[in-house]
């Protein structure tokens, strides 16, 4: 019986030492399968898996506050692109032209006497310099001598500063002394200094509206000071005027020495760190999205906190995120503004310099840009407290330094549309059409509310197109639509060369005349234009319609006459 099984034995045996190269085969096979799935697969460095809880935000409809996730897959390169990421195009054929004309007649030509115009300025660095800019073009339609401005210092920020401790006083008299004579301070008169009559003028008053109004005062009183002087003056104005304003804007506000000095120790060390870099306007402080109304994904918590915030201001209308959203009028989160720049072609590979305020949420809201940009920066991380102390305590001079890392940036930033963002807009615009990106909010909106049922393909194509007229490059604007700050296009010309290639191709575009319309003192004393009206919404339905892209105003539809709350938005 022995003899049998050891047959039954060696015989399955036998059987499995055949099996063992076809099991060392099967086994290789899968091996080299799994190391080909390993190969391809994207690595934890080539793919972020962002956990958003944007979805939430946009949808109202949704029951209760729960916070609804999705995992959306980015790539860490920025991709190939069909443009330059830090340049924009056809730049070189533009530049910053505000020379006055040989009719644009002397300031002492001009000057009468016993004529002196002073302003008080309101808001946050940005905002005064929007007054200080007008109030040279102010002095010179109404032929008076300018005293130089008072600066806010009671205001949301309180920053106790003076114009001398900001910007550079004896270049800003110099430099405009053939536009409008400027003294530091109203001459004394019987041995007492003379005293200026206080008054406010019209929000955009006109050339017309200055001398029906302002001028009889004037007269009357000698001198005279308008208060709270932030956009006092028409959008609109003669061409030699608009021409002054950039004069002003771009040459004459120079920052003191020390600032200087400082913001460009700033752009240094960002350079060392990086050859290119980005600077990000952020704006995103409790104050500012309170005011604003919107949701921005934290569920009850969120509600209750801003909620709170909000309900110290009777004068607020009540809130409907869904439409604002749907508007375009909410700033981007963090998170989203990174989304933003990777889809544009940006990689995790660069360098962001972030001017901001007080975060909202903190380092928890900073988290997910940071993951998509580890290289993240700001005045604190790369400078000393020792070397910012001179600095600190006061809230424009600190944004000076960020105006000028900002200003000096490869490609400008911004979440927002305040009156920092368009101060850079238009300034970059005038020294070269430096890359300048403002979020398409209103388009972007739908794609942040369906992202996780896009690839990241799809997605990034689609930012793409909807930033197309929101980069800062040439001729994004139509000539003369806008705010002049942001869009100064009387003084921006087009070289010699561009002209003629330009001429000899087809028109694509009927011809605007905006730039060149000299403005009568006829029309109404204040200007009336819609400003910054978007081109999906305002008055325009010429064939031109969403080929010039305008961003919507900074919150004008609440229709707030709240100070303080006008001072939370300025910068």
């Amino acid at each position: 019986m022995a003899f049998p099984r050891r047959r039954h034995h060696h015989h399955h045996h036998q059987r499995f030492r055949l099996m063992i190269p076809i099991i060392c085969g099967i086994s290789a096979a899968l091996l080299i399968l799994f190391s080909l799935l390993l190969l391809l697969a994207p690595s934890p460095s080539d793919t972020l898996h962002l956990h958003s809880r944007s979805s939430s935000s946009y949808n109202n409809d949704e029951a209760g506050d729960a916070i609804q996730t999705s995992v959306f897959r980015v790539p860490s390169s920025g991709g190939k692109l069909d443009r330059h990421v830090w340049s924009s195009n056809n730049s070189e054929h533009f530049y910053g032209c505000s020379d006055a004309s040989n009719k644009f007649l002397k300031a002492e030509a001009i000057t009468k006497p016993n004529r002196y115009l002073g302003i008080a300025t309101s808001g946050g660095l940005n905002q005064q310099r929007t007054g200080i800019t007008d109030a040279v073009v102010a002095a010179r339609i109404l032929n008076a001598t300018l005293v130089v401005p008072i600066l806010d210092q009671k205001s949301f920020w309180k920053d106790s500063s003076n114009f001398s401790e900001i910007f550079d006083v004896d270049w800003f008299i110099s430099y405009l002394s053939k536009d409008v004579k400027i003294i530091k301070q109203l001459p004394r008169v019987g041995g007492k200094t003379l005293s200026a009559y206080s008054m406010g003028v019209p929000r955009k008053c006109n050339e017309k509206c200055y001398i029906n109004r302002i001028l009889p005062a004037l007269l009357k009183r000698n001198a005279i000071q308008l208060n709270k002087f932030d956009y006092r003056l028409a959008n609109r104005l003669d061409r030699e005027y608009q021409k002054l304003r950039c004069r002003v804007n771009y040459h004459a506000l120079r920052f003191t020495d020390p600032i200087l000095a400082m913001g460009k120790k700033l752009v240094h060390r960002m350079r060392m760190n990086s050859e290119k870099y980005i600077a990000l306007h952020l704006r995103f402080e409790p104050d500012m999205l309170a005011f604003s109304g919107c949701d921005y994904g934290g569920g009850e918590r969120e509600q209750k906190e801003l909620g709170a915030i909000r309900n110290r201001w009777k004068t607020l209308h009540k809130s409907n995120p869904d439409k604002a959203r749907r508007q375009g009028r909410c700033p981007l989160t963090p998170e989203e503004v990174g989304l933003m720049l990777r889809a544009l072609g940006y990689g995790s590979d660069v360098h962001i310099y972030v001017a901001s305020g007080e975060v909202y949420g903190g380092e928890e809201t900073l988290a997910p840009l940071k993951s998509l940009f580890p290289n993240i920066h700001s005045k604190d991380t790369i400078a000393t407290k020792e070397e910012l102390e001179a600095y600190s305590q006061f809230s424009s001079r600190m944004a000076a330094l960020d105006f000028i890392v900002c200003d000096e940036s490869d490609v400008f930033v911004t979440n927002n549309n305040g009156n920092m963002a368009k101060i850079l807009a238009g300034r970059r615009r005038y020294f070269g059409h430096k890359p300048t990106i403002r979020p398409n909010a209103k388009k972007l909106y739908r794609l942040f509310l369906s992202r996780s049922n896009l690839t990241w393909e799809v997605f990034a194509s689609s930012v793409r197109t909807f930033q197309k007229g929101f980069m800062g490059e040439p001729k994004e604007v139509r000539p003369g639509r806008g705010g002049f700050h942001e869009n100064p296009s009387t003084c921006i010309c087009e070289d010699s060369v561009a002209k003629a290639e330009k001429n000899s191709s087809p028109r694509k575009f009927r011809k605007d005349n905006a730039t060149k319309k000299i403005i009568k003192n006829n029309g109404p004393d204040v200007d009336d234009e819609s400003e910054w009206a978007d081109m999906d919404d305002d008055e325009d339905q010429s064939d031109e319609k969403g080929m010039f892209n305008e961003t919507v105003p900074d919150y004008d539809f609440l229709n707030s006459e709240d100070t303080e709350l006008e001072e939370i938005l300025s910068d």
